[in-house]
């Protein structure tokens, strides 16, 4: 068994790779470029983990990992667009620096090359690799398109919230682990387990993310606190304290996200915590990360195999304060 870390430099030497031709370079050097800012590469290699659960690393499942991530990188070209972001890990996006007719083509040969790299697995199990991948990549673009709808929605429910979160974000993680279970031989009950990990460990990360843009330390955090409070998103913890605060504290709320001043983060928070969303969107969190690891440990392998996932669930979800 391998740790995350083997198996991320594993995958990253594989990946390091030319994926594209060079003519038309104007198309192309910008796919090259958005490679090159690297990221975690977390779905592809929880892809190898999901595989290598069950036995050896089938040899396929380094194409199937590499067209994860290729999908992941094309969404991220798309978000980035409608986001109208101009920076992406600290450097230029594709639509600032090479134009958003090109970003947006870039992106799409993005999408077809990772199908490409679906077509060289064993026709074995390419039926049921494909169905799975077309599944959460409709998913996904559901997920964005909901979180485009909340922007402009004024009432946005705790159950609509999640239902966003996991489309968006937790279905790409959950599939990447049972592709790789596909491959490793894995029976359907196992399979569901491992996506249920994934499903679950996803919503827990996502909980946590907002609960650290709110009340996380900038130094540990890497960004400035409250950036979520500036843009007015909807997130777990405005979603309760809508929900559960007061009238006046509602109202404020309501005020503060139309008026923006100046201390409008420090108010949002006082209200936050005098909602006590912090310590529930911090308890929200564990429960749906108990409910991952409980579907960890239903998976009918013995524990010694599950010990590389307890870790990664480890390395995501923090349980200290």
């Amino acid at each position: 068994m391998h740790s995350f870390e083997e198996l991320a430099i594993d995958f990253k030497k594989r990946f390091d790779t030319p994926h594209f031709p060079v003519q038309p370079e104007t198309l192309y050097a910008s796919c090259d470029y958005f490679l090159s800012l690297g990221g975690k590469r977390i779905r592809p290699v929880m892809c190898l983990m999901g595989n290598e659960l069950f036995g050896e690393i089938n040899p396929d499942i380094y194409h199937v990992a590499t067209a994860i991530e290729l999908f992941h990188n094309f969404t991220l070209i798309h978000d980035d667009i409608m986001d109208a972001a101009s920076l992406r890990r600290g450097m230029q996006t594709v639509h600032t620096k090479f134009g958003t007719n090109t970003a947006l083509l870039g992106g799409d040969v993005m999408l077809v090359t990772a199908y490409e790299y679906l077509n060289k697995i064993s026709v074995s199990y390419l039926h049921r690799v494909l169905t799975l991948f077309n599944k959460t990549a409709k998913e996904v673009c559901e997920g964005q398109q909901l979180d485009i709808d909340f922007e402009t929605k004024e009432n946005v429910s705790f159950e609509e919230y999640i239902k966003m979160i996991e489309l968006k974000t937790s279905v790409a993680l959950a599939a990447s682990l049972q592709v790789g279970a596909i491959l490793g031989g894995a029976s359907e009950g196992n399979r569901r387990h491992l996506y249920e990990f994934g499903r679950n460990l996803g919503i827990a990360f996502q909980i946590q993310d907002d609960y650290l843009d709110a009340f996380g330390d900038p130094e540990k955090f890497g960004k400035e606190a409250g950036g979520d409070i500036r843009q007015n998103k909807k997130t777990f913890l405005l979603i309760h304290a809508l929900e559960s605060s007061s009238a006046d504290q509602r109202k404020e709320l309501l005020q503060l996200m139309k008026d923006n001043p100046e201390d409008k983060v420090q108010r949002v928070l006082s209200i936050f915590k005098a909602c006590n969303a912090d310590q529930w969107a911090w308890d929200l969190k564990q429960q749906y990360l108990d409910i991952a690891l409980q579907h960890l440990e239903d998976t009918a392998v013995v524990s010694s195999r599950k010990k590389p996932l307890m870790e990664l669930a480890d390395y995501l979800i923090q349980r200290e304060h």
